[in-house]
């Protein structure tokens, strides 16, 4: 299999073929979720729940995140590989490169950011230094307390506007992905149209460009209850690569998310 690029995901959104991505957080399980298929690989500031056992993801670190890329990126394979920029990593435009920066050094081929138009000048200033953006909207669990909760956004219509409209300045800042967590299905297909960058969804409805799951929820292993938007691949499968394989082939078919997965 050809290795993926950030071409691959522009050609599978222009060509209408979904396509698959995951958390990881180390080399033996990028490897695995690699050789099952997985097209994108996403060190996670999720790692503060399903590793360090947080209730949130504020308390990881750009170290954390960096230790982690390293660790993905010797097993990653073929899979194209994200990481996440932390909570406050992005406080002021200098720490915002000098941060990036040292995620594409750990091994990175893109990172990710949570926010809404407001991070037009950040993404303007990555870009413009080579670095791939991909703008996390929608639920931005860096900012669950300031949210009330992780709650379900853009169900009113002018809320999923304002969110389309900000996604579109990004675009046009350079942002070269969207991420779209935690919103109604149309709001999900309507992004996916509005925008020429592929989406990628995580409870955003069947009709995005790519799904994320965390590994963890594939796998039926997390802390507490695996969210709505989830599903437990391992239970009918036999082994860890199987069940990433399952789910990998599952959104290539469109066949997950299903209707009881949406908002």
């Amino acid at each position: 299999m050809k290795t993926v690029t950030l071409s691959t995901l522009q050609a599978a959104k222009r060509a209408g073929e979904p396509f698959s991505c995951l958390t990881a957080y180390d080399a033996s399980f990028a490897h695995a979720a690699s050789q099952a298929g997985i097209d994108v690989l996403l060190v996670g500031d999720s790692l503060g729940m399903v590793l360090q056992g947080h209730t949130s993801t504020l308390p990881v670190t750009i170290d954390d995140i960096c230790y982690h890329t390293r660790c993905v990126a010797r097993g990653k394979g073929r899979s194209l590989l994200m990481a996440d920029l932390p909570f406050m990593s992005n406080a002021t435009l200098e720490q915002l490169m000098q941060h990036a920066g040292a995620l594409m050094r750990a091994g990175a081929e893109m990172v990710k950011i949570e926010g809404e138009a407001w991070l037009a000048d950040g993404i303007r200033e990555l870009t413009r230094r080579g670095v791939p953006v991909c703008a996390h909207m929608g639920l931005t669990p860096q900012t669950v307390h300031q949210m009330g909760g992780y709650k379900v956004q853009g169900r009113d219509a002018a809320h999923a506007e304002r969110i389309i409209e900000d996604a579109r300045q990004l675009v046009a800042a350079g942002a070269s992905i969207i991420l779209l967590e935690c919103v109604p299905a149309s709001l999900g297909q309507a992004m996916r149209d509005a925008i020429d960058v592929p989406v990628i969804g995580i409870g955003a409805g069947p009709d995005v460009d790519g799904q994320i799951l965390v590994m963890h929820d594939v796998l039926g292993v997390s802390l507490g209850r695996i969210p709505r938007f989830s599903r437990n691949f391992l239970a009918d499968t036999a082994s860890i690569e199987d069940a990433f394989r399952a789910y990998h082939e599952a959104v290539k078919a469109r066949r997950f998310p299903a209707e009881e997965h949406s908002f």
